[in-house]
């Protein structure tokens, strides 16, 4: 039961070009957005869509996959865990961000 205390898996669409970072230590950073649809119907019968997006970070070999081979409007499936962090902005207010940390990235569609 430990191995399910914090995982994720979405499978959508990739919503920007991915956004590569490498660090002073050397390390690289990949971040993209990923866009998840569910569709049911309204009391009146007509189909309707709900998009929710998700911020994902990668390091390392996973960051490499994505930045060869992920693209705006990708279609990519992956595992992760949830992270939290909050930082001050350039006005002094703190902010949020729950972003998802890419452990397994599986390519899918063309």
């Amino acid at each position: 039961m430990s191995t399910i205390k914090n995982r994720v898996q979405l499978i959508g669409n990739v919503g920007q070009e991915p956004t590569m970072t490498i660090l002073e230590d050397g390390k690289k950073l990949a971040r993209i957005s990923l866009a998840t649809n569910e569709h049911y119907h309204n009391k009146k019968g007509e189909k309707q869509t709900n998009t929710s997006w998700h911020t994902l970070i990668a390091w390392g070999k996973k960051a490499d996959i994505i930045e060869s081979y992920v693209t705006k409007g990708k279609e990519i499936a992956i595992e992760g865990k949830l992270s939290s962090r909050s930082y001050d902005d350039k006005d002094g207010v703190k902010r949020y961000v729950t972003e998802i940390t890419v452990s397994e990235i599986l390519l899918l569609g063309n």
